[in-house]
């Protein structure tokens, strides 16, 4: 998702310095994909890293 997100970024972008007309307002909206990419990525390595911690706090008090 994020990686969609950065190439819809670099694509809604290109107009701006390429002297083209931009691309209509949900075009925009796409680029969001990429904060909720990374945003999806986060919480899994928060969540990672809390299941690790429970593993080990179970292992030390066997």
């Amino acid at each position: 998702m994020f990686i969609a997100g950065a190439v819809a970024t670099l694509a809604t972008m290109a107009p701006l310095f390429l002297d083209m007309d931009p691309f209509p307002s949900y075009a925009w909206a796409v680029c969001m994909l990429m904060g909720v990419g990374f945003a999806i990525s986060a919480a899994g390595v928060l969540r990672s890293a809390a299941a690790q911690r429970k593993a080990a706090r179970a292992s030390q008090a066997a």
